[in-house]
């Protein structure tokens, strides 16, 4: 059985710095995409980065770019997103995702019904 299991989330002040990890269970996601999206309240679930574990090319929200950073250890199955410099608008819950996502254009990898496994979700909350 396939299993995500995202942590590291909390609560921090603004410009402090969190790192997430997802780690997956049950298969080898070694040639899968993995991302990483969040749900503010009232909000739909946002993209925010993800990453092809085969070859390594990233994928950012303009919202994240430059502070956000996603990288993956295969040999441990799992993923990390490095968030640094978080703001109040950061503040959400934050789902990993996988799926078979091979796309030439950012915007596929922002859909949500590309993935197939998702994560329970961590709490990210950052005061002002």
């Amino acid at each position: 059985q396939v299993q995500l299991v995202d942590s590291g989330g909390g609560l921090v002040q603004a410009g402090e710095s969190l790192r997430l990890s997802c780690v997956a269970s049950g298969r080898t996601f070694s040639s899968y995409t993995t991302a990483w999206f969040r749900q503010a309240p009232g909000k739909e679930r946002e993209f925010v980065a993800a990453i092809r574990r085969s070859g390594g090319s990233t994928y950012y929200a303009d919202s994240v770019k430059g502070r956000f950073t996603i990288s993956g250890d295969n040999a441990k199955n799992t993923v990390y997103l490095q968030m640094n410099s978080l703001k109040p608008e950061d503040t959400a819950v934050y789902y990993c995702a996988v799926g078979p996502v091979y796309c030439s254009y950012y915007g596929c990898y922002a859909r949500l019904d590309k993935y197939d496994y998702w994560g329970q979700g961590t709490q990210v909350t950052v005061s002002s």
